[in-house]
């Protein structure tokens, strides 16, 4: 089973470590990353397995919007599933 994260705000130092760190914490492990600065936002999409995950999904998810409300920044989580059925045509 694997997520879909989605980071986006104005760029900082340490976005990833941090993302990557609640990631570590709850057992995710990310298995691809894309990211880049336009002018001063940053943009990340991650893959990452949820199949050994040592929390529920919902939980998961919610860890990582906290970290992103507090910090000024739009993440998502998606399941893989929720994700191909809706670009599925």
């Amino acid at each position: 089973m694997r997520a879909v994260i989605t980071v986006v705000g104005k760029d900082s130092v340490g976005i990833l470590a941090k993302v990557s760190d609640v990631c570590a914490k709850c057992n995710v492990n990310i298995t691809e990353v894309s990211q880049s600065v336009l002018e001063d936002m940053f943009c990340m999409i991650m893959m990452a397995d949820i199949s050994k995950s040592s929390v529920e999904f919902t939980t998961f998810s919610q860890e990582l919007g906290e970290y992103g409300k507090n910090s000024n920044l739009s993440i998502h989580v998606m399941h893989e599933d929720i994700f191909n059925s809706m670009h599925r045509i």
